[in-house]
């Protein structure tokens, strides 16, 4: 099989209850049929693709893209960390309801992640086991931060703790609405700050302790891991020389970063080989961002241009490494 592990929709019930009540929601749904579009009050604007929204369109992306199985996340605009708890809590379960429906429509083909109201832990731990017991997902998605609080804040200690006790995969994944500081130009915003957050949340979560005292709970980290696993060295030889780098944790950067996992979304094969050689293919699972323009239309492809890619390897990165954290 080839399982895309990285794959986006807006379910329906989200993208209706958006239209009925855009103050509430704080975004409106403009235009219709094909050139339909979210748009966010913070100024953060979309196509809403077909692929988004209907389960049958993301079916037909998949058989042209050589697609057996994909693990479907919500867009992170979707994540509402923004919102206050009821609106939070309301959000998230219309994604969650919305995401297993879409799955129903075609449960040999699609499997879903939840997501969760992580800027109010115990309404995210209350919604993460509702996902989990009544709609049996096995991955929640959230943000490498949270309104530009990491992760390894001891605030989102319970909620990692209570994933890992479920046996429920970590997807993270940079959100924003807008642009960044510093990033405005050049859709720098996403070509550079995604990446960059990514490694930040990693590089806190290492340095902080907060993977030693998690062990056992799986992360997969997008868009291979941004910078973190080609600047590893960098935190290594840190943690070696600077008293701050290791007040936390005696452990070595480099083997808590190979206890993540990672996605193939690198756009060039060099770089994705020397992810596999530094985590292993049992770390690195298939990924393609659809249905947005940054995603890859030809994965299979990409994969096979990984120079001395083995067959090993790649039946791991196709299938084998989701099958196993998935089950």
């Amino acid at each position: 099989m080839h399982i895309d592990i990285h794959s986006h929709v807006i379910p329906p019930r989200i993208v209706d209850a958006i239209a009925a009540d855009p103050k509430g929601f704080a975004a409106r749904i403009e235009g219709h049929g094909a050139s339909r579009r979210m748009v966010h009050d913070q100024g953060y604007a979309y196509p809403l693709f077909d692929e988004f929204v209907d389960p049958a369109a993301k079916l037909a992306v998949m058989d042209r893209k050589g697609l057996d199985m994909s693990i479907v996340s919500t867009a992170p605009p979707m994540f509402y960390y923004w919102a206050e708890a009821e609106l939070a809590a309301k959000a998230a379960r219309l994604v969650n309801d919305g995401i297993a429906e879409m799955v129903a429509s075609a449960p040999q083909r699609l499997r879903g992640m939840a997501s969760v109201p992580m800027q109010h832990p115990e309404l995210a731990i209350a919604e993460l086991e509702r996902a989990v017991s009544t709609h049996g997902f096995k991955a929640v998605e959230i943000g490498t931060t949270i309104e530009g609080v990491q992760l390894a804040d001891p605030r989102f200690q319970p909620f990692l703790r209570r994933a890992r006790d479920l046996d429920v995969l970590v997807f993270i994944h940079p959100y924003y609405v807008g642009s960044k500081a510093g990033l405005e130009s050049y859709y720098l915003t996403n070509l550079a700050g995604n990446p960059a957050d990514t490694a930040v949340s990693i590089a806190n979560l290492i340095f902080s302790g907060a993977l030693d005292e998690l062990a056992g709970l799986k992360i997969l980290a997008a868009h291979g891991g941004g910078y973190a696993p080609y600047q590893i060295g960098r935190l290594v030889h840190g943690h070696a020389v600077r008293d701050e780098a290791r007040s936390l944790t005696a452990s070595s950067p480099k083997d808590l970063l190979k206890q993540l996992y990672f996605d193939t979304l690198l756009f060039d094969p060099q770089a994705l080989r020397f992810l596999i050689d530094l985590v292993g293919p049992d770390h690195v699972c298939l990924g393609t961002d659809a249905p947005f323009d940054m995603g890859d239309e030809t994965p299979l492809a990409s994969l096979a241009a990984v120079p001395g890619l083995t067959s090993r390897e790649e039946a791991a990165i196709v299938a084998g490494t989701a099958t196993a954290l998935l089950g």
